[in-house]
């Protein structure tokens, strides 16, 4: 029994993977010098899913090395315009790419304000959508590779070739929106997305989590309509210490909370104990 053990742990050491989530994007929609929200799972130096694809995404993804070819998924917490506006600009781009695999996009359905991934992607490349030209990714005889919506309409856990995925609905005001956990060789990585944690989900969801991606756009004093949107820093120190989280980055700045850091991880530390960082462009996580 002994050496099964030994034998085991070696095992395990020998062939398991590099795990990194690189930061693509850290900004939000404004002028702040940096891009929107993206994210990205490598495994073994390679891309593997990508979250988010927020202006700027495309060129951060190009300065990474990342390959479309190697892209098992796409989500899209929702379709707010520094989330998604860059999803034409990646199809596009794999026109000219070697990738013949049909590529899932993962995004909530839609409301009276916005519209389901399906109608999203129908209303870019379909027949007298914006972008008729590109018509053929809606089916299999792409010239490039087909795309495949699929609607969130509630959690939904789906298995890929090299993580596991978990997506929940999270409040985002009028905004249907989700936050997803992504399950990867014993590792877990959570990653609220937009939201004010109004239905006080995120606990569950990153529940011993080794990294929560956390969208920092509001200061503590904020107040008014944005506090629908957005969670403060007190909530989102409150949601690492109940589920035991083990690092925290905060992303998604904005102006507003830009030169408020010190103040920002005052609060955060008087509740969560854990290592707390600010992102940047491009930076990488390994796990």
């Amino acid at each position: 029994m002994k050496y099964f053990v030994i034998f085991f742990l070696f095992s395990t050491l020998l062939f398991s993977s590099k795990i990194e989530l690189e930061i693509l994007g850290s900004g939000g929609p404004e002028l702040d010098g940096r891009a929107s929200t993206s994210y990205l799972l490598w495994v073994d130096d390679e891309a593997r899913l990508i979250v988010d694809m927020g202006s700027g995404s495309m060129l951060r993804f190009e300065q990474s090395g990342a390959k479309l070819e190697t892209l098992e998924a796409v989500v899209l917490t929702h379709l707010h315009i520094d989330h998604s506006v860059e999803l034409p600009s990646f199809v596009k781009a794999g026109f000219f790419s070697n990738r013949t695999q049909s590529l899932d996009i993962l995004a909530p359905d839609g409301n009276d304000y916005f519209p389901s991934i399906t109608l999203f992607v129908h209303n870019l490349f379909a027949q007298g959508g914006v972008y008729p030209y590109m018509q053929d990714v809606l089916t299999k005889k792409s010239d490039s590779f087909e795309i495949i919506p699929i609607d969130v309409t509630k959690k939904v856990v789906k298995k890929y070739k090299s993580f596991m995925l978990t997506l929940i609905r999270v409040h985002h005001g009028i905004v249907p929106a989700l936050a997803l956990k992504i399950n990867i060789q014993g590792k877990v990585i959570v990653i609220s997305g937009d939201t004010n944690n109004k239905n006080s989900l995120l606990q569950q969801l990153a529940f011993n989590a080794d990294l929560l991606i956390a969208h920092h756009a509001i200061p503590q004093s904020q107040e008014g309509y944005a506090t629908q949107l957005h969670m403060k820093p007190s909530n989102i120190a409150n949601i690492a210490q109940v589920a035991h989280v083990k690092r925290v980055i905060l992303t998604h700045r904005m102006l507003r909370t830009i030169g408020l850091e010190n103040e920002t991880l005052t609060r955060i530390k008087k509740v969560y104990k854990g290592e707390v960082l600010f992102a940047e462009d491009r930076m990488k996580i390994e796990l």
